[in-house]
């Protein structure tokens, strides 16, 4: 055993003990031990009241017979307990970072409680302090320079990384000084960081180029953290995932070929009256449901350590027990698990044998590192080996996203799976748990393997992206979706996207056939959201510019507010197709009132993004006003998910009030 730091901690200057923290020690433990004597005085008379004098025996000459010892154990441990304690209890109040630098001494009339400082105050006091620091003060110090150089305010506004949410503090009591965790701060879960979408000038920047995101794990994950009483970290909230968690009624697509056509509209901002909403949406195909296209699945299965909580590997096992009640005897089941070593769990297997299939997924087990590059090689191989031609090819990946051995750089890894992409197989993630959730890997290479990222935070969420929606979940109708619009200076002055901040493209990129682009799923909807002001618009924010052209001239016509492209492949096509509509005043609606239903939810639903994430463009729009459009907008709603998200907006409410 390695010595050497406890006789550092030895060689350390004992701090000056200090009075009041002294009585205070003494006064719990005496009262502790007090209260354990009293407990065990009366556990006595009770065992020896009404007993032969056989068994009053047993409490004076102690035998190894019967179960009367075992009567002892609680009070005497209760006892143990304390005096051991009662030292503890001083040494933690007079030398560890958590101790407040200064404790005022016990007056002898009652006095208001002091003030308790806030966790940054406690951090820099430890930082600042001259005194012998601790092992927990300076891990707590390490933590928070990680923090901080995370996070600088030098870092550039375009750049994105991926940074995780920091650890929780231990709780105590407020009395002793002792700073409690807040709500914000959930587990280590990863996410990538991003800046919010900027407003922009038409006169300069005319045109906005992005690809599409059908994801939905920041809505769930968000729903999570306020079911659970926690404001959900900002990186978390990505405001387009969560608008397209919802299915809205945009007219279908008439074929395969043409697998979808845009719904365009023009109406008020909720939450600032000086600008309008441009809304996008469109629906994909959604094939009869009398074709039954072959599928090739391969379930890659995290089954390390991390992967041991009820959370996790019980409920992706019960998740994918759904799945493969939805399959067909044309379809194939392998499984895949990765640990300290991948492994194959099932050999490529009809669906046919599907008591087969559910007894390797209940023989799984967690335990072991994680190798999760080598599981994906495994995988891949299986998927190749038993690929049916014309047909659905896909691995999916269920993890927490912890990817801690295997190939170590991302970039090489996304590689990997660009390259199993153009052959055919692609890739969706499903996330699962809290605690060391690595979603921005999970986003990465879903992105990269031409597939959808889901969180399932809960059976019904399995149910919710494993049986409505699989057929989104599993086909592609639609590849390297790009969406580019450009506005009409005589118009439209300023612009801004909301959401999508991590799905950027350059203009040039629209035309670019070799640039990746989001996919849609079978009768997967799509929906973005610009903000715009209207030219001459006392809500402008970018002053125009001195130097510039005072007249505007635009080649289309003069009624158009915008113009909308968009490109996409086929599944199997490697040439764009082009669609094109303006945005002409015929879409607009001058009152909420006259809004569609799915457009007013749609609105709502980025509105509640906004302010939860603390956005700087949500006006002052409040929780209540959220929720009364919301409701506005919830229409049929057969599944329950717009009365649900009502009830998140209480939630949000509560947790985040209105100033």
């Amino acid at each position: 055993m390695n010595n050497e730091p406890f006789a550092a901690l030895g060689k350390l200057d004992v701090p000056a003990p200090d009075a009041g923290a002294k009585a205070r020690a003494l006064a719990a433990g005496t009262a502790a031990f007090e209260v354990a004597r009293e407990e065990q005085a009366k556990k006595m008379q009770r065992a020896a009241k009404g007993k032969s004098w056989r068994e009053r025996l047993k409490s004076i000459v102690p035998t190894f017979q019967g179960n009367w010892i075992m009567d002892m154990r609680l009070p005497v441990a209760t006892a143990a307990m304390a005096l051991l304690l009662l030292p503890l209890g001083y040494q933690l109040l007079t030398t560890t970072s958590m101790t407040p630098t200064t404790i005022p001494q016990q007056a002898a009339a009652p006095t208001a409680p002091e003030p308790v400082e806030t966790r940054e105050e406690a951090l820099a006091d430890a930082d600042t302090a001259e005194m012998p620091v601790s092992a927990p003060a300076m891990t707590a110090n390490r933590a928070k320079t990680a923090v901080t150089a995370q996070s600088g305010a030098a870092a550039p506004a375009q750049d994105i990384e991926a940074i995780p949410s920091p650890a929780p503090m231990a709780p105590s009591l407020m009395a002793t000084g002792v700073i409690a965790p807040s709500p914000a701060e959930a587990s280590g879960d990863a996410f990538t960081r991003f800046n919010e979408q900027p407003v922009k000038a038409v006169a300069e920047a005319p045109v906005s180029t992005f690809s599409v995101d059908v994801d939905t794990a920041s809505y769930s994950y968000v729903r999570r953290m306020l079911e659970e009483g926690q404001v959900p970290q900002p990186d978390a909230v990505r405001i387009e995932e969560m608008i397209n968690y919802f299915p809205y009624g945009y007219p279908e697509a008439d074929s395969a070929e043409a697998p979808f056509a845009p719904t365009v509209a023009l109406y008020p901002t909720p939450w600032n009256p000086a600008t309008r909403l441009l809304h996008i949406g469109i629906k994909g195909y959604e094939p009869p449901a009398t074709e039954d296209k072959p599928s090739n699945l391969v379930f890659l299965i995290d089954t390390s350590g991390s992967m041991d909580s009820p959370d996790k590997l019980p409920l992706l096992k019960r998740a994918f027990r759904l799945l493969v009640e939805q399959l067909t005897d044309n379809d194939t089941i392998s499984i895949v698990t990765y640990a300290g070593s991948a492994g194959v769990a099932l050999e490529p297997t009809s669906a046919r044998e599907k008591a087969k299939i559910l007894s390797a997924l209940d023989s799984l087990w967690s335990g072991g590192s994680t190798a999760g590059a080598e599981g994906i090689e495994l995988a891949y191989r299986l998927a190749e080996e038993a690929k049916v031609e014309g047909g659905i090819n896909r691995v999916i990946l269920a993890t927490d996203g912890d990817f801690n051995v295997g190939i170590s750089d991302p970039d090489e890894l996304e590689d990997y799976i660009k390259a199993k992409r153009d052959s055919g197989v692609f890739l969706s993630v499903l996330g699962f748990g809290t605690g060391n959730l690595g979603d921005d890997t999970m986003q990465s290479l879903a992105q990269n393997g031409n597939g959808q990222a889901s969180y399932i935070s809960n059976f019904r969420e399995a149910q919710k992206v494993l049986v409505e929606e699989i057929g989104g979940t599993l086909e592609t109708i639609a590849k390297d979706v790009k969406i580019q619009v450009e506005f009409n200076p005589a118009l439209i002055s300023e612009y801004r996207l909301v959401g999508y901040e991590t799905r950027a493209l350059n203009r040039e990129d629209f035309n670019n056939d070799k640039v990746d682009a989001g996919d849609i799923g079978a009768g997967h909807t799509v929906t973005a959201i610009y903000e715009v002001t209207p030219t001459g618009s006392e809500g402008a924010l970018i002053d125009p510019l001195r130097y510039g052209s005072a007249e505007t001239t635009t080649s289309g016509a003069s009624n158009e507010y915008a113009f909308l492209r968009m490109r996409y492949k086929l599944p199997d096509g490697d040439v764009s197709q082009l669609i094109e509509t303006p945005v002409t005043a015929e879409v607009t609606y001058e009152t909420m009132d006259e809004v569609p239903a799915d457009m007013r939810f749609a609105a709502a639903v980025a509105a509640f993004g906004q302010k939860l994430r603390g956005s700087d463009y949500a006006g002052d729009m409040s929780w209540q006003a959220i929720r009364s459009l919301a409701q506005s907008g919830r229409g049929a709603d057969d599944a329950g998910y717009r009365a649900e998200f009502v009830g998140l907006v209480d939630l949000a409410a509560s947790l985040k009030p209105d100033r």
